[in-house]
């Protein structure tokens, strides 16, 4: 017998987690079914691919080298099936990958409007941060990714720009600045910034704005989520960088925070579509391009 696409994919996913629970749980299946199709899989190549451990999972040699094969065969297999509908714009299945500071505010709107101007589209979606979505992209697990710009990888990828997100200063309502219209970017100097935890490119573009201005890092904390953030500003723990994006969903009916825009030259990220250069969908992405633009 020949190993499965089932199988890979299985193997994929425990190579990326090494940890039979999580790989499961991202596969939809249960643990003891994972490890089951994964030892088929090794007795089919007649090789370990896998050393289990205490803690999870390890990849021997050759099962570093199945796992990079598997992520090309399942690329490809993904590419193949674009191909059949290859001259129909945004029909069928699509597999949005997207981070979680772009999620929550972008999608619930984006949605409806697609699925009105194309009613055969099929729309899928995960939220995860870069490096994730960009593994999965490369493995043919997403068609395409809505990121920020640009990748922290050198692995080749097809970007599209979408849109300029401006960041504003976000303050507690007591906070010096609460009255001020604009701030310039050295007014940062001193504060004391809540970011994201590591892993999220948002913390990355603040926290490189920020150092080169003199703010200074809040240690010892580190939010899962810009929501927690709002409400540790709004307590007057720090102040924080909010994308525009984020601003209506995060304050809508708060009275205790301030947005405060920056005076030019204003600091903003940069987002994009991303997607596998060898894909045959590019005419997909553009007009999902085109739908986000319009609806922003």
């Amino acid at each position: 017998m020949q190993p499965t696409l089932k199988q890979l994919r299985y193997f994929v996913a425990l190579s990326e987690t090494l940890h039979f629970g999580r790989a499961a749980a991202a596969c939809n299946i249960t643990q003891p079914a994972l490890s089951g199709q994964i030892r088929e899989l090794e007795l089919q190549l007649g090789t370990r691919l896998v050393e289990r451990t205490p803690q999870g999972a390890a990849l021997t040699p050759l099962g570093v080298e199945v796992a990079r094969r598997s992520r090309e065969i399942l690329a490809a297999v993904g590419d193949l099936m674009d191909v059949v509908h290859r001259g129909r714009i945004l029909f069928g299945r699509l597999r949005l990958g997207v981070i979680p500071t772009v999620g929550p505010y972008l999608v619930p709107r984006l949605l409806p409007r697609l699925l009105e101007r194309f009613p055969a589209l099929e729309p899928s979606l995960r939220e995860s941060q870069t490096r994730h979505l960009l593994a999965d992209l490369a493995a043919g697990q997403l068609d395409v990714a809505l990121l920020a710009l640009p990748l922290p990888t050198a692995e080749a990828m097809s970007i599209v720009e979408l849109f300029e997100d401006p960041f504003v200063l976000l303050v507690h309502a007591g906070h010096p600045y609460a009255a001020r219209s604009t701030v310039h970017q050295g007014d940062l100097a001193g504060e004391r910034l809540l970011l994201l935890e590591e892993g999220h490119c948002l913390r990355d573009q603040a926290l490189s704005l920020c150092r080169r201005l003199g703010a200074e890092e809040h240690e010892g904390f580190a939010a899962a989520s810009l929501a927690t953030i709002v409400q540790m500003v709004a307590q007057g723990y720090g102040v924080t960088l909010l994308p525009r994006l984020c601003l209506d969903a995060e304050l809508r009916g708060r009275s205790d925070l301030r947005p405060i825009g920056f005076a030019p030259p204003v600091p903003a990220r940069t987002l994009g579509l991303v997607w596998r250069p060898g894909s045959p969908r590019r005419s997909d992405f553009v007009a999902l391009a085109q739908a986000i633009r319009e609806l922003l």
